[in-house]
């Protein structure tokens, strides 16, 4: 008999602990975080960071506390760039939104956390509600600095 693994998967299971665990601590030093809500914050940037790899659709941009995660992931360059062409076959960018772009609030924003969203539970990946803003809330931006927006072309269709 063989054992099948089936969804949702962690972002964390993407990376070694030891990884995982700096990136974690990196966040509670430098962000002043609790240890959990930074792993919570390391598992969500992993998971959207793996729903990038596979998109081919409308860009894709994390919420305001994931971006943090995301930040301090491309800071340890040579983990990041090694996982980017591991999980991808490619390296993803963080392409900033400007602070007058349409897209970095209202309805635009809106459409791309919910499309973030499916994006990262289509991909298999547990979505944790607690760290991405409401579909419904009155006021939406993409992430706090108005950065984020993975905006790379997406991989070839096959």
């Amino acid at each position: 008999m063989t054992a099948m693994l089936t969804g949702p998967f962690t972002g964390r299971s993407l990376v070694s602990r030891d990884l995982f665990d700096r990136l974690a601590h990196r966040l509670v030093v430098e962000e002043n975080l609790d240890p959990g809500l930074a792993e919570r914050i390391v598992d969500q940037a992993l998971a959207f960071l793996a729903a990038c790899a596979t998109n081919t659709g409308a860009p894709l941009a994390p919420s305001e506390l994931v971006d943090l995660g995301w930040h301090t992931f491309i800071l340890h360059t040579r983990d990041y760039a090694a996982f980017c062409e591991r999980v991808a076959g490619r390296f993803l960018h963080h392409v900033p939104t400007g602070e007058n772009d349409p897209r970095a609030g209202g309805p635009a924003a809106r459409d791309t956390v919910v499309r973030t969203m499916a994006a990262i539970s289509c991909a298999g990946f547990r979505l944790d509600p607690g760290l991405w803003p409401r579909p419904d809330a009155d006021e939406l931006n993409c992430s706090q600095c108005q950065n984020g927006c993975y905006d790379d072309p997406p991989p070839a269709q096959r």
